[in-house]
């Protein structure tokens, strides 16, 4: 058993019983971990439902026992609480679908203080963001593979390569499998590469287009990542984006 004291990313809560949460996080200095929490009915409780809304940002400490397929918490509280994010229907349908993303994308992630640092930033800079942020979970979802291995090789493109989504590297010619995009869009994920947060509104992007890249970067992470599901949060940005 040990004591841990971490940052954490709620990913997903599902109600367990009458009065209990089976909760799954992010944590800074563990990876990913599932809590048992239980929730009191009267307001006078410490742990409150509210904490645990998906990509919430909070402090833990708990007795980590390796043997337990699900810990419990000694103490929780806020990082800081979201300005806009629960009160703007665009960015809250972002972080909802971010979070089931993330709870696919990282099950067997372990310790990584890079990419919970990544998801921090991440968040805080969607909820102070002031602009268009129909980009944002493209951005997003392109650099987290960076963090978890397979980030595309972007040295060798040229105008007119196919992109090999198996290989994530651009090449000369199509390759003998399925998995590749066409010129045209492989000139449309190069240029998405090269943007960040900060230039995001600078590429533009019809529905349609936005809506193919999606596919595509949920195709790549199926490819890298075994038994990747089809994603329930996705029908909703499709409408807003």
């Amino acid at each position: 058993m040990m004591n841990v004291k971490t940052k954490a990313v709620v990913l997903r809560s599902l109600k367990y019983g009458e009065r209990q949460l089976v909760v799954d996080m992010f944590c800074e200095q563990c990876g990913r971990v599932s809590f048992i929490c239980s929730v009191p009915v009267s307001a006078k409780g410490k742990l409150k439902k509210q904490l645990f809304q998906p990509m919430t940002l909070l402090e833990l400490e708990f007795d980590h026992r390796p043997a337990r397929s699900l810990q419990h918490l000694r103490d929780v509280r806020l990082v800081s609480p979201y300005a806009s994010i629960p009160f703007n229907p665009h960015k809250l349908s972002i972080t909802l679908f971010l979070a089931e993303f993330l709870y696919y994308s990282t099950r067997d992630e372990q310790l990584n203080p890079s990419l919970f640092a990544y998801v921090q930033h991440s968040m805080e800079w969607l909820d102070g963001c002031r602009g268009s942020c129909a980009n944002f979970h493209l951005v997003f979802m392109l650099r987290l593979s960076r963090f978890i291995g397979f980030y595309p090789n972007l040295e060798n493109y040229h105008p007119g390569n196919c992109f090999d989504l198996r290989e994530g590297a651009f090449c000369e010619h199509a390759p003998l499998h399925g998995n590749f995009l066409d010129p045209r869009e492989s000139r449309l994920i190069g240029l998405l590469m090269r943007i960040d947060y900060m230039t995001m509104h600078l590429l533009r992007m019809s529905k349609t287009e936005r809506n193919r890249c999606i596919d595509v970067l949920i195709e790549y992470y199926r490819l890298h990542i075994p038994a990747f599901p089809e994603l329930k949060s996705l029908a909703v940005l499709r409408e807003l984006f």
